[in-house]
C-alpha cells in the first residue's frame, strides 16, 4: 500500500459525520433514509459522506427497488474496525 492510499483512507474517516455512519453501519445494513432519521442529518450531506465513504471501499451499496441499501465492506473494514475496538486508548502521560 502507498503513503498516498494512507492519507486517501486517514482523511476519508476524519469527518465526524462519516464516522458516526460507519458506527451504525457497523450494527446493520440501512438506506440512506434510515440513516438520516437516525443521525439526524440531512439527506445531502449524507449521500456526499456515504459517496466518500464508497469511493475509499469503506461502504457497499446495493439497489432494493428504488432504495439504495449501504453496508460496511464485510472482507476489509469490519476486520479493522475489531481490531480498533480491542486497541485501549492510553494518553500520554507527563
Amino acid at each position: 500500500m502507498e503513503k498516498c492510499n494512507y492519507h486517501i483512507f486517514f482523511k476519508t474517516l476524519g469527518n465526524k459525520l462519516r464516522i458516526d455512519i460507519v458506527s451504525e453501519l457497523k450494527e446493520k445494513e440501512m438506506s440512506v433514509k434510515e440513516l438520516g432519521k437516525k443521525l439526524k442529518v440531512e439527506q445531502s450531506k449524507l449521500s456526499h459522506s456515504l459517496k466518500c465513504l464508497k469511493d475509499c471501499n469503506l461502504v457497499e451499496c446495493k439497489q432494493s427497488g428504488k432504495n439504495r441499501i449501504y453496508s460496511l465492506n464485510q472482507k476489509t473494514i469490519l476486520p479493522i474496525l475489531k481490531i480498533i475496538d480491542k486497541h485501549k486508548y492510553n494518553p500520554c502521560k507527563k
